[in-house]
């Protein structure tokens, strides 16, 4: 390496990666064509690589950029986190949180707890990341995360606000019309909507329940909206958490005795964070939050 690596020729290298080619990174980045050709020029140089080659579809990246990617996004989340800490420098709660949550929870769950919290500190700004891929807290690709299972990491400071359950609903009128199954072998008549990948989450969850393979839904989907939005417009039988069926007066719960799974619930942020005003004004409200929802009453 002849000469110092600057970190802007990293933030074209990951938008050319993400765009496909120097036009779509410079529009993304706000800079022009050849500067992004430059600074992408000059990396390979730097690194004495080929990052890229091009193609009838682009830019297609080489297995030496594929190998720097994962470090060249860790380095973008800390230059992000390192701007958020900035912002948040100062008397009373004002900056940027960075909050990371699953798809059901951050549609069906945070936006009042948003709310409330721009009502009450209208100088903080929520960033809200929808994933069920596990954010990665230590290299800070976001503030806070609520999960599902529980923090592993040592350096992470985590509050465990309850359980979550998840039971089989289906709409009224579908039952209607269909009858009620009474047994886990009565699904088989029955219009089940369910998961398409298995994935390790899924396979530990039901590794007790080996009646719900995935030959036993009619409809899948990975996307847990799709899923609970099927439910709701009366499409089939599927799981949904238990405290956002009872939301629903149009929802009904099925074979509650055959199937109940426990979803532990923890809120978990960067133990640097620990005393960060706006980091600690949302973590507290998330938590109180979700022990609401935990509470909802039928």
């Amino acid at each position: 390496m002849t000469q110092p690596i600057e970190w802007e020729w990293y933030r074209a290298f990951l938008s050319v990666l993400t765009e496909g080619s120097l036009s779509g990174a410079a529009r993304a980045l706000g800079i022009t064509q050849p500067t992004v050709g430059r600074h992408i020029a000059a990396l390979e140089q730097a690194l004495n690589l080929v990052l890229f080659t091009r193609s009838q579809a682009g830019l297609l990246p080489t297995d030496a950029a594929r190998t720097l990617q994962p470090h060249a996004q860790a380095m973008a989340s800390t230059a992000a986190a390192l701007e958020r800490a900035a912002t948040g420098e100062g008397q009373g709660i004002h900056g940027v949180v960075r909050v990371t949550a699953s798809e059901v929870i951050g549609v069906e769950v945070l936006p009042p707890v948003v709310a409330a919290l721009r009502e009450q500190h209208p100088a903080l700004k929520i960033e809200l990341v929808l994933s069920n891929r596990v954010q990665d807290l230590l290299h800070r690709e976001a503030d806070i995360a609520v999960r599902m299972t529980p923090p592993k990491q040592t350096q992470l400071i985590a509050r465990h606000v309850g359980n979550i359950e998840l039971g089989l609903h289906a709409r009224a009128d579908y039952l209607a019309r269909h009858g009620t199954p009474a047994t886990i072998e009565d699904l088989s008549s029955h219009t089940v909507i369910g998961f398409d990948q298995v994935t390790p989450f899924i396979r530990k969850a039901l590794s007790s329940m080996p009646a719900f393979s995935q030959d036993v839904f009619s409809v899948r989907t990975d996307s847990d909206l799709a899923q609970l939005a099927m439910i709701r417009t009366g499409v089939g039988i599927g799981f949904c958490q238990a405290p956002l069926a009872r939301r629903d007066p149009a929802l009904v719960r099925v074979l509650p005795q055959a199937f109940a799974l426990q979803l532990g619930t923890w809120i978990a942020m960067h133990e640097d964070l620990r005393n960060s005003p706006r980091c600690r004004a949302v973590f507290d409200a998330l938590a109180g939050g979700l022990r609401a929802y935990l509470d909802t009453e039928i």
